[in-house]
């Protein structure tokens, strides 16, 4: 699996110097025979991979109020012992909002280590940023346990004061990515 999860890593083309160091720093862990994945909550060991996935649709994302990080996130989860960060997406997706991807899921756009906040904070999330599109119009049954509630924002109106701290530049990755592929 870490050869996967070196494919992974490796496939991002690095929006900046911060991701390239990033990027760098994650496949050094990677490749330190560190645990990636949390075998207890919050945060044993204090450094996992995540999968973000980002639900996209005609210029808005689908945002989950987190009540323990107490932001707008995009849904996401742990990647498990053995299991691929894109098998992450596809099993977080349906947990977590009731739906499955209609697409493959692709190449992860963007690579990120965060120290967290909020109610489980101070550990580092090490998290891939998958976009999934879907229609907005795409029933939800969102886990009431972890979220407040979800929300669709136009791109311009993501709350970026209360988000993931890299947010601002996801936005202007897929953006790039989008302009590429019109």
């Amino acid at each position: 699996m870490r050869v996967q999860i070196r494919k992974e890593f490796s496939s991002i083309q690095a929006l900046d110097d911060l991701e390239r160091e990033h990027i760098a720093d994650a496949l050094a862990w990677l490749d330190s025979g560190a645990e990636l994945c949390r075998l207890a909550k919050p945060a044993t060991p204090p450094k996992h991979l995540v999968s973000y996935f980002v639900v996209v649709d005609d210029g808005h994302m689908l945002l989950v109020d987190h009540r323990n990080a107490q932001l707008w996130l995009p849904p996401g989860g742990h990647v498990e012992q053995g299991e691929h960060p894109r098998t992450t997406v596809q099993r977080e997706m349906v947990e977590e909002l009731g739906f499955a991807p209609s697409h493959p899921v692709g190449e992860p756009l963007l690579l990120t280590a965060t120290t967290t906040v909020g109610l489980t904070a101070g550990h580092t999330d090490v998290s891939l940023w998958y976009v999934v599109r879907a229609s907005k119009d795409q029933p939800i049954r969102f886990d009431e346990r972890e979220f407040n509630e979800v929300r669709w924002f136009p791109f311009a109106e993501v709350p970026i004061e209360r988000t993931d701290p890299h947010m601002q530049r996801f936005l202007a990755k897929l953006n790039a990515a989008d302009a590429t592929h019109r």
